[in-house]
Order: structure tokens, then sequence, then C-alpha cells
């Protein structure tokens, strides 16, 4: 029997593949980036062709890795969430996947959450934004009639590369409860919510357990893989619970802080407690409820977190790729604590916890003569992790009180970034012997779904964490000070944004879409 077992991870940015044997060592590794599309402000998409062809180069190169005496023996697939994927006939897609940064939703969530008022949460255990399944539906429906009525499959990116894997169709309650379209209680498609988008189930694929065993590696993508066809695929999850679990957090004693293309905090719990207020998600998480598994999890989210450093490499300092997160944190390390009077508000694509605003915009605040990159690279780094301050701020009203910190994601990568977090937070943060945590939970998921273990006790003996970063005091207490100014200027800096946004969507004129006349059976 195989002891190597493949987790794939379509992340925002790019798939990471792990070859992982049994005792949750990394045994190979591998990545192929593909770009965002964004043909419109405000816009997000990519082009499932694109995540396959990343796919086909990462899988090969983390197979690759395990030489003649290895061989993969399972395989569960991972991915960024909320996001539409719309096929036709023969399964061709129909338009670029919408993603689930996309903004070009906020009237279709409004409208959707207008029908269902407060069962809205209490069903799906989260407020509608923009970029989720239900509210680009609901864009489709009414923007590109032409598009939906030819819509044969409406998919979750994980669930559309595991198709293509397989050729069978699934997805999970981990990933589905952030479509918005699944009952996060019962833990299948809601009618309620469905009736309320006007999706119908027929084009949804049935709701499985994670590690189920749904299909097996079809000979066409076994040639494209360079992997046996054959090989068991289980359902896999959305890359936050597969985060969870790859980083061995099972109870809400730990928080995990992930952070990426995007930040989420995110806290087990063992029962389904959705925040009134609309602040924060409570999601199903990987693992079937009972005494023994958290059923879900809490989780606040920030739309920009690595993302804003890459704009600041790529857009601001146009820094070649390589070497340049090392680089710049270099520069950040030499600037004091609250970069010198700079703040950074990092909402360039909008906000989700606390403020659930697709609107915002950034800022630097304090921006003076005497500020150099290092002050500047710092004041990104620490607006980030204020950010994230925020969203726990949220999941501590509603009752979460965690002791301790796992740090994932890119962020997690830098010892300079998790004391800043342990600083910040005031709590240890603990980093990770393997980064690459999503795709660590879907590798984990196709083991314990083909060989029949446990999904906490094999999250817990393959988590591997190093020392601590504990908190300074002298510098949490700085920080409680500059974080309090990060929160008081959130009101007037955004509500300035946001007359600047009206006022540039106004000097573009008016951008006139065709709107086909929609037919009603």
């Amino acid at each position: 029997m195989s002891d190597v077992f493949l987790g794939i991870d379509l992340g925002t940015s790019s798939v990471k593949a792990l070859a992982v044997d049994a005792d949750g060592h990394v045994r190979g590794m591998g990545s192929a980036e593909y770009p965002t599309l964004r043909p419109h402000p405000g816009w997000a998409e990519q082009d499932p062709d694109a995540w396959w062809e990343a796919t086909v180069s990462a899988a090969p190169q983390a197979a690759g890795w395990l030489g003649a005496g290895g061989a993969v023996g399972g395989i569960g697939v991972a991915g960024q969430m909320h996001g539409a994927v719309f096929l036709g006939e023969n399964d061709a897609p129909l338009t670029p996947a919408v993603i689930w940064e996309d903004q070009r939703s906020p009237r279709q969530a409004a409208e959707i959450t207008a029908k269902l008022g407060e069962r809205l949460i209490g069903i799906a255990g989260s407020p509608l934004a923009t970029g989720f399944m239900a509210a680009t539906a609901a864009w489709m429906q009414e923007e590109r009639s032409s598009v939906w009525w030819r819509t044969k499959r409406l998919l979750l990116p994980k669930d559309e590369l595991r198709r293509r894997i397989t050729g069978t169709l699934a997805t999970d309650p981990g990933d589905g409860s952030g479509s918005l379209l699944l009952d996060a209680r019962w833990r299948n498609w809601s009618p309620d919510l469905l009736d309320a988008a006007e999706v119908s189930s027929i084009l949804l694929p049935p709701v499985k357990a994670s590690d189920a065993v749904v299909g097996e590696v079809s000979e066409a993508a076994a040639e494209a893989l360079g992997i046996a066809a054959g090989i068991p695929v289980v359902t896999g999850t959305g890359d936050a619970p597969s985060t969870l679990l790859g980083a061995g957090i099972v109870e809400p004693e730990t928080m995990l802080l992930s952070i990426s293309t995007g930040a989420q905090v995110m806290v087990p719990d063992r029962s389904f407690h959705p925040d009134a207020a609309g602040r924060t998600h409570a999601y199903c998480s990987a693992l079937d409820p009972s005494p023994e598994h958290p059923g879900w999890y809490q989780m606040g989210a920030t739309l920009v977190a690595g993302m804003a450093l890459r704009w600041l490499r790529d857009e601001m300092l146009q820094l070649p790729a390589a070497g340049a997160y090392e680089r710049m944190t270099g520069w950040a390390e030499k600037a004091p604590v609250g970069a010198r009077g700079l703040l950074f508000l990092p909402y360039l694509v909008g906000e989700r916890s606390p403020h659930m605003d697709p609107r915002a915009r950034g800022a630097f605040l304090g921006l003076a003569a005497h500020h150099d990159h290092g002050d500047i690279v710092r004041a990104v780094m620490e607006g980030v992790t204020f950010a994230c301050r925020d969203a726990f701020a949220a999941l501590q009203e509603a009752g979460a009180r965690p002791e301790r910190i796992v740090m994932a994601g890119g962020g997690g990568k830098s010892p300079f970034w998790r004391q800043m977090v342990a600083d910040v937070f005031g709590l240890p943060v603990y980093g990770l012997a393997t980064t690459e945590q999503s795709a660590m939970g879907a590798a984990l998921l196709a083991l314990c779904g083909i060989r029949g273990l446990d999904p906490v006790e094999t999250a817990q003996r393959w988590a591997r964490y190093g020392a601590p970063a504990e908190p300074n005091p002298s510098r949490h207490l700085v920080y409680g000070e500059v974080y309090g100014l990060f929160r008081e200027a959130y009101a007037p800096v955004v509500g300035v944004s946001h007359r600047l946004g009206d006022w540039y969507a106004a000097s573009m004129g008016p951008r006139v879409v065709p709107r086909p006349i929609r037919k009603r059976e």
C-alpha cells in the first residue's frame, strides 16, 4: 500500500501541491501561478483553464520528488472559497470564474439579504457579501442572462478542479457553506437560500463528507498530471477549513491566523453559533460534528493581507519578485514600532470583518517627508495586522477566548511578522514547520478518507510547531495606542473614500451594459 498522499490547493494566485506521507512528512512539493483578470474596476475573475494548466505543472513537481520508490495513494483538493464557475454544454466554461474578491454584486447581495432578513444569518451562519456564489449567481441572472440560461453546472473553484481530475461532481459542507446557498446547521443546500437567489438545486453538485472518496483519477487526467489512473480522490474542502486541519487546530483554545492574499482569524467551535450582528462567519468545518469533532468554526476575514505587500512590491516599489519580500522585511525591521507616525488602512478591495463594506478603500495617514521605504513597508504590515486584530475583536465579543495563535500562510513564514502579531494581539504565536497548510489539510483528508483514520487524531499527530514568539509587554502597550488610532480612523477615512469612489465613477461617464430581457418561467 502506498504511503504518500497528494494535497492540491487552488489558491488565489497559485496552485500548490504537496506529497505527504502517512506520518505527515512532506516528501515533495510544487507550485505554479496564474493571473487574476480585472476587466472592470472592482471585478476579479480567473480562467479555469489556467487553474488546470497550473495544476498540470504543480502536481508533477510534487510527485516527481518521490522517485522510483514512491507512488501517490490518494488525492485531496482544497481551494479558494466563495467563487463561482459557470459550465455549459460538455462542461465547458461559459465565462471566466468570478472569485471571492469580486465586487460587482452589492445590489444583488442587498436584495437577497432583504428577502430573508434575519433568517439569512440564522441559516447560512454568515452575512452575504459580494464575491459569494449566491450574489454572483444573482448578478449573472440579471446582467449576463445569455450566460445564465446556458449554465448547466454551478461549481465552487476546488470542485471544478476535482471535476477535471475525476469527471465526477461533488462538494462538501466546509466549502459549500461559503457559497451562502447551504444551510450551515444541517450541512446541505438550503431551499430558502436557493429560492432567494433564484438558483435551482439541479445546477449544484451533491454534498458529501470532506473525506469521502468521490472518484478516481481519469485516464486523461493521469496522462496530464503524470500519475497513475485509478487513484482515489476525496471530496476535499475549502482552503480555510483545510488550513485548520493542516495546522492541527481542532480545539477552541487555539486560534489560526492565516495570512495569504487575504487573511482569516479562525477558532474551532463544537456548536453552530452565528453572529447575529453579521460581523463574522460561522461556517462548517471539514469534520462531521461530534463531541470530539468541532463541526464548525468561527471566522473573521480581512480581504487584504499579502495582497497589500504584493501591491507595494509591484506597483509602488517596482521590485523584481525574486527575494523582494525578504528585502522588504529587512527594511521594515529597521523602522520603529508605529513606523514613525505612519498608519496604513489596507482596504484596497473593500473589507469584510467587522465592517462588511465592499466600498471601503485604503489610505496612508500621517505621511511625512521623513518617512522612508522601511517605514512604508512596516506601516503596511502593521496595518494588515491591525485589520486582523479588528476581525479578532468581533470573535472575542462572540465569546472566543483562545490562549495561543498558530500562524499560517505566507505571512507565517516570517519570524518578524510572527513577532509583530504576538506584540499586537498579546498572545504567543507559533509558526508551523510546513506553511502550505491548506494543501497539507487536503492530503490529510485523502489519507483519512481512504484508510479510515480519525482526522482529529491525525491532525494533532501531523502538526509540528516551532518555538513561540512571546509578546513583548512594552511593544504591546505601544501597539495598543496605535491600534486605537487605526480603529478611530476607519469611519472618517472610509466616508471620504466612498465619496471618492462615487466621484471616480461619475468621471468615467455612464457605462452602458446591454441587458437582455430575462425570461421567467
